[in-house]
């Protein structure tokens, strides 16, 4: 006997919400086309040191502090005369360079935890300090709409609904495009025979969308896939989710929102080694999609976050602890780029928060504020990030 759970569960899919429409299915079908704006998201988990990600070589207390980690300035890629990147990250040099990837620095969440859970919960429920929130802030984000939706409107990659995804608008979890399948063709009919007899309204609608999410999926696995321009994603957990959320926007199946994440940023000892194996994953992966993409990255706009900096200073073990500020990148085809946003705060003694941490000059909300509303198009940023004071100049990335 099958049941529900483990019929989801085989199928690499999870579902959460209401609504989804049957007709989309047609449309997936034929390839109709939907240029409606994208919003990808992605978090590092466990706090990236971004002292050592874009690399400040120009003030000079960095290498003061970092005696033996710091990125020799030899080997920074060269951003603005202050600013570098780290040699790992050299495929989003030519991005960079074609004013499409901007960097915000010193940038993070008010609140002053340095635990990982609290944090993490805070950035992606948007409401720093409260835990009171149920739902993410990308949720609350999407697009309000009339008429019928796309069921995999809202994806998450992974086995379960990320924490920024979750809410009262639909979203699906996915794990894997290519590990999709439907083991139980028989059983599968009769899930479906029954939620579409059911007599409570809402338990059909909720079967109906995971049934026509089930199929708008089977369908883009069915398709072959090769990445444009050459476009060549690392092969971890980071770089295929990428290349699943590329693949399905280029399907044009109506995804509107994504998001991905990527763990091991605890670099407390030998960080060295360890963030030039995560960067590489990362800046490539990154680098591909936007290569694989070509012209549709006009529609789209990837933005990375991480729950808090690491220490200014170095450990005793060659690593850095939990911090304060990091940095944020934007990257797509209207982000008005080429550029290193926020004011740096500086690394002097006197400059630092409590004396140890990078100091934030730009709260998070300011960057994900300015993508909700001038490329989202949202209208209530108040819904989408309660309880926050946006400057009346927010920070402008994109066009």
């Amino acid at each position: 006997m099958l049941n529900r759970r483990l019929f989801l569960k085989s199928s690499a899919l999870a579902m959460f919400g209401v609504g989804a429409a049957p007709h989309w299915l047609a449309r997936a079908a034929e390839g109709v086309e939907s240029r409606k704006k994208i919003l990808v998201a992605i978090f590092q988990r466990g706090a990236a040191d971004g002292l050592n990600v874009v690399v400040p070589y120009g003030d000079p207390n960095y290498y003061a502090l970092r005696p033996n980690i710091a990125i020799p300035k030899s080997d920074v890629i060269e951003l603005d005369g202050f600013f570098g990147l780290h040699p790992a990250m050299r495929a989003l040099k030519p991005v960079f360079d074609a004013k499409h990837l901007a960097i915000v620095e010193a940038t993070g969440s008010p609140d002053p935890t340095r635990s990982h859970f609290d944090a993490q919960d805070y950035m992606e429920s948007g409401t720093p300090g409260r835990k009171a929130t149920l739902d993410g802030w990308l949720n609350r984000a999407i697009p309000a709409e009339k008429g019928p939706i796309s069921p995999v409107r809202a994806v998450s990659l992974g086995p379960n609904l990320s924490r920024t995804l979750r809410g009262p608008n639909p979203a699906i979890a996915v794990s894997n495009l290519n590990e999709f399948q439907i083991r139980d063709t028989q059983a599968s009919n009769t899930f479906e025979g029954m939620y579409e007899g059911t007599l409570d309204k809402v338990l059909k609608s909720t079967g109906r969308e995971t049934f026509d999410a089930v199929k708008i999926l089977q369908s883009v696995q069915k398709q072959t896939y090769t990445p444009a321009g050459d476009a060549k994603y690392p092969n971890g957990r980071f770089g295929q989710s990428m290349l699943q959320i590329a693949r399905l926007i280029k399907a044009n199946v109506g995804v509107e929102v994504a998001f991905a994440d990527v763990g091991g940023w605890d670099t407390h000892i030998n960080e060295a080694g360890q963030l030039t194996r995560l960067l590489g994953e990362f800046g490539n992966g990154l680098g591909a999609f936007y290569q694989d993409l070509g012209d549709r990255m006009q529609d789209v706009v990837v933005v990375t976050m991480s729950e808090f900096g690491r220490t200014a200073k170095e450990n005793g073990n060659r690593g850095t602890d939990h911090g304060h500020a990091n940095c944020m990148f934007v990257m797509g085809g209207d982000v008005i780029g080429g550029k290193v946003y926020g004011k740096w705060p500086g690394l002097e003694k006197e400059q630092l928060y409590e004396g140890r941490d990078l100091n934030i000059t730009t709260d998070f909300r300011e960057v994900l504020g300015g993508l909700v509303t001038r490329h989202l198009g949202a209208r209530n940023l108040a819904k989408v990030f309660p309880n926050f004071d946006a400057p009346k100049s927010m920070l402008r990335i994109v066009g």
